[in-house]
């Protein structure tokens, strides 16, 4: 029996944010929305990307939603402050629109769409409140066709977060988890600092200081094949200053 016939009908919000992103968004929205999981909704979050990338959303939400099914949405932002501010708005959404769980996932395909029925069954089953989809723990892998200074990099990074904050989450910089809605309640999300990439580390170093488990369960992360990647030095830089700075409020606290 697999998950999605043990759990059927269970409110699924997959928060997607987008930034020129109009080459990846027709493939990723039909593999999302083709998966076999009742509930099931997509809800773009798109940063007025000069690509078409909200107009093309909207076209696809129209016609995912044809049948009279709301599966899709799209969530148009007018400023480009950050993916940490992206997903607080998507997820801050979804929980209004009463989604029981929530799943972060990058629209460039890294990340393994097959992979989501197996993480909403391992938190319907355990009781969990975050389910990382990991590259750092056995079975998970990165693509070879990352250069050997990006693993290295992004090893360091995981290393450097999970020391500063003494997580047992291998993967703290992942960004391709599902959460219960009653974690992202307890966390409340409003009052997230992180604005780039260090909110992945954020949001989990709060929920695990909030009394909320995590599971990890092995991905292959892939590169993307369109696009560029939006990371730069800025976002780099925050996210060597936020476990220090979470690590300092905690001390304090």
């Amino acid at each position: 029996m697999t998950d999605h016939e043990r759990h059927p009908g269970v409110p699924v919000t997959i928060v997607m944010p987008t930034y020129n992103e109009a080459a990846n968004l027709p493939r990723m929205a039909e593999l999302v929305l083709g998966l076999p999981l009742d509930g099931l909704h997509l809800k773009i979050v798109d940063d007025s990307s000069p690509d078409g990338t909200g107009r093309i959303a909207e076209e696809l939400a129209e016609k995912y939603n044809a049948d009279g099914v709301r599966r899709m949405s799209v969530l148009h932002r007018t400023e480009k402050d950050g993916l940490g501010r992206a997903y607080v708005a998507g997820m801050s959404a979804a929980l209004a629109e009463g989604a029981a769980y929530v799943v972060q996932m990058d629209a460039d395909g890294s990340h393994p769409v097959e992979a989501v029925p197996r993480m909403l069954g391992t938190a319907v089953a355990s009781g969990v409140g975050l389910v990382v989809g990991s590259r750092y723990v056995e079975g998970g892998s990165l693509d070879e066709d990352w250069g050997r200074h990006r693993v290295l990099l992004s090893r360091f990074a995981n290393r450097y977060a999970r020391t500063v904050l003494g997580t047992k989450i291998r993967d703290i910089t992942a960004g391709f988890n599902l959460w219960s809605a009653q974690t992202l309640r307890d966390v409340d999300l409003a009052t997230l600092d992180s604005a780039g990439y260090s909110f992945q580390v954020e949001l989990k170093f709060k929920a695990v200081r909030a009394g909320h488990s995590a599971v990890e369960i092995p991905i292959r992360f892939e590169e993307r094949t369109e696009g560029v990647s939006k990371m730069n030095f800025a976002t780099q830089l925050e996210s060597a200053v936020v476990p220090l700075r979470l690590r300092l409020r905690h001390r304090r606290g």
